[in-house]
């Protein structure tokens, strides 16, 4: 027996987005940018087809011909399938906002980088190319599990030498010359209907910042990374960090069950939750996965990773 549609459409996707972040990551090529935002597409509409294969929705452009449906085709016969931008509006998709945001925002860049001349694009949206990719692998494990998680090939580039801050105004106003108009017009035009929160999401925009770290003691002169907490003192001097400490998201038991009903899982209640937790022991505080407040227990995130494994194991 033949492999299934969804199975292959999967593949093509996943080595789509792994040739984008190889591309993106090479030294050698130039024109990184806007050739990772073509893979990338290619490889998101090919995941949101499989998405749409999986749930049994026809992803072709029809019309309709008395009753009857008449498919639209190429002028040599193939179907016409839906284009990334069409699944991102279908009501059925299972997007975030600020992940369709990202997707529609390189969707934009993509027509206004064709036929163009865009030396040095990469300092303004490179932000939204990191959060395309990590975007890419967490729909991904929403939708089809841990085993087609790429994570593995999604590393952060090396920079092979530090940046002073008179380089770097220099580089930004070199690439502002070079970046054409109309694509300075559309990222402007494109942020100003996105409100605060939207702006703000890293779904839509994944900013990181590397900081030299002065240490006092030996056995610090590799910490590459810090955390730190967002109300402490030092975080306040700092306007970008990598990562700053925050509060973990909770959710109630019963935040889950209506999770996991809206990702499709009808059946799944909180009877099969009460007794999912009970065989994996998840209360244990060795494992992590929530912590109890004033006599209520909460889950963290990556409790609804495991159900959701669950769920797409035993069909419900």
């Amino acid at each position: 027996m033949g492999r299934s549609i969804t199975n292959e459409l999967l593949d093509k996707s996943k080595e789509a987005m792994v040739s984008a972040v190889q591309i993106y990551n090479n030294p050698l090529i130039k024109f990184k940018s806007e050739m990772f935002i073509i893979t990338a597409i290619i490889s998101w509409t090919y995941l949101m087809h499989a998405y749409y294969s999986k749930k049994s929705i026809d992803y072709r452009y029809f019309h309709m011909k008395g009753k009857r449906k008449r498919y639209d085709r190429t002028k040599n016969g193939a179907y016409k399938h839906w284009e990334l931008e069409r699944c991102i509006n279908e009501q059925g998709s299972p997007l975030d906002k600020g992940t369709a945001n990202n997707l529609r925002f390189l969707i934009g860049i993509r027509h206004e980088i064709e036929h163009q001349k865009t030396d040095s694009i990469d300092e303004y949206i490179g932000a939204k190319l990191q959060a395309c990719a990590l975007n890419y692998n967490r729909e991904i494990i929403k939708m089809f599990g841990d085993k087609h998680s790429i994570k593995d090939n999604l590393s952060l580039a090396i920079q092979f030498s530090p940046i002073s801050p008179e380089q770097e105004q220099l580089l930004r106003k070199e690439s502002t010359n070079e970046i054409p108009t109309n694509v300075r017009n559309f990222i402007a035009t494109f942020e100003s209907e996105l409100d605060d929160e939207e702006l703000k999401s890293l779904y839509y925009s994944y900013r990181i910042v590397y900081i030299p770290i002065q240490v006092n003691r030996a056995n610090q002169a590799d910490k590459a990374i810090e955390f730190i907490s967002p109300d402490s003192d030092k975080a306040k001097g700092v306007e970008r960090v990598l990562v700053k400490a925050v509060e973990k998201a909770k959710f109630l038991p019963s935040d889950i069950v209506k999770m996991m009903n809206d990702e499709g899982y009808s059946t799944f209640s909180m009877h099969y939750h009460t007794q999912l937790w009970k065989v994996k022991d998840a209360k244990n505080k060795k494992y992590n996965y929530g912590v109890k407040v004033s006599k209520q227990w909460y889950w963290y995130e990556n409790w609804i990773d495991v159900v959701r494994d669950y769920c797409q194991k035993n069909n419900f």
